[in-house]
């Protein structure tokens, strides 16, 4: 990725890449002791001094993640020199951890990057559960990370999801809002407690059977498994949910053939980070009702 910017003014290098390209100053640091930057076509260190009308260039390129390269599908919905953003399949995890170093869409991710000849790294923007499919957001360097962080900390990112529910709530519209805490320090499941983090739900009824629904999802807040607790808790556990589901939505989710929780990453909505036009993303998968 190159970040080019037309001088306006005197003044040295660094400080153009700090204030007018937005650089962090670990990331100016970093450039600096690389051939990363070029004004006027020569290579420059990050003190040169730029003068007005000055053509500046900067190559942002990052090592691939240390992670295992694996061939395998990877689905992508949109893709430029800053972005990736992927149409995750369900029971795949996002990526490596300590007891699993292979079998993740970053593992894929690296093999696609090595194949197409791509110096970037692996920056999520949003996660999804190993058994959650659909959009995925990836930044391809840490200064894009940190222009989508903002725009994900602001609000900017719109995030859609669709669910299969068991049972129906109360009206075709609402709000769910309950504070998420750790089940213990050790466990990775969550519950709803009045220690817990805020957690903002908003809800839309799509379709109606005798038995379940058809929801769409929109969180306002992004905490750990906050859409499969939510409608849990308030009494619409998610088909094919074996962690957050009732012994009846888990019976139900088997006699017809769930294997996975029913929730999919819609949509995606954002500010392409260097031109600022909105771009939406819409996965191909879909849940459906029985």
């Amino acid at each position: 990725m190159i970040l080019e910017h037309t001088a306006s003014r005197d003044g040295k290098l660094i400080t153009f890449m700090r204030t007018e390209l937005g650089l962090s100053a670990t990331l100016t640091k970093r450039l600096g002791a690389m051939d990363a930057c070029k004004v006027n076509g020569e290579n420059v260190r990050i003190y040169h001094r730029v003068h007005s009308g000055d053509i500046i260039a900067i190559t942002i390129e990052e090592m691939l993640p240390n992670y295992i390269a694996e061939e395998g599908e990877l689905n992508i919905l949109y893709e430029d020199d800053t972005i990736i953003v992927l149409d995750k399949p369900a029971g795949i995890t996002m990526h490596p951890t300590a007891n699993r170093e292979s079998g993740t869409l970053a593992n894929r991710i690296v093999f696609y990057y090595q194949h197409t000849g791509q110096k970037c790294n692996i920056h999520l923007l949003n996660r999804l559960d190993r058994d959650t499919f659909g959009v995925v957001l990836i930044a391809k360097n840490a200064h894009i990370h940190a222009i989508m962080s903002g725009y994900l900390n602001n609000g900017n990112i719109r995030k859609i999801y669709n669910a299969a529910v068991f049972g129906h709530p109360a009206a075709d519209h609402g709000t769910i809002c309950h504070p998420i805490a750790r089940v213990s320090e050790t466990s990775l499941l969550r519950c709803v407690r009045e220690d817990g983090q805020y957690a903002k739900t908003v809800y839309d009824v799509l379709q109606t059977m005798s038995d379940c629904s058809l929801l769409k999802l929109q969180p306002e807040t992004g905490r750990t498994h906050q859409l499969r607790l939510h409608c849990s808790y308030e009494g619409f556990p998610m088909l094919g949910d074996s962690q957050y589901g009732t012994e009846e939505s888990q019976a139900f989710s088997v006699d017809h053939g769930y294997e996975f929780q029913q929730l999919c990453a819609v949509s995606l909505t954002f500010p392409h980070p260097m031109t600022g036009e909105e771009i939406t993303v819409t996965s191909k998968q879909k849940v459906e009702l029985p």
